[in-house]
């Protein structure tokens, strides 16, 4: 099992910018798929971002095409989301989460073993 720990979350003015960060523990997570999911207030919980293991092979909601990145340091241990220009309609709380089976549709939430409690990330209009 992998322990995950969220941080980074804050409030910022809309068109900001914040920096995620996913810090794992544990057992071996570097061999494994990493995603990121969302759930606002009322609302399922949602996919962000997604990397395969080897981080050949990204992933992302259409919602975030082209302001998030999803990004790992191995010998760090961590996992980041790297949030630009930032929407109010970005306002959730994020989490990060483990694949430990490889397969191959990191958009689902059911693929995913371990999660962490999640960090809050308010964007003001």
């Amino acid at each position: 099992q992998v322990q995950l720990v969220e941080s980074g979350g804050g409030l910022v003015q809309a068109g900001g910018s914040l920096r995620l960060s996913c810090a794992a523990s544990g057992r071996t997570f570097e061999t494994y798929n990493v995603g990121w999911f969302r759930q606002a207030p009322g609302k399922e919980r949602e996919f962000v971002a997604a990397m395969s293991w080897s981080g050949g092979h990204t992933y992302y909601a259409d919602s975030v095409k082209g302001r998030f990145t999803i990004s790992k340091e191995n010998d760090k241990r961590m996992v980041y989301l790297y949030m630009n220009s930032l929407k109010p309609e970005d306002t959730a709380v994020y989490y990060c989460a483990v694949d430990y089976h490889y397969h191959s549709d990191l958009r689902q939430r059911d693929v995913y073993d371990d999660w962490g409690q999640g960090t809050q990330v308010t964007v003001s209009s």
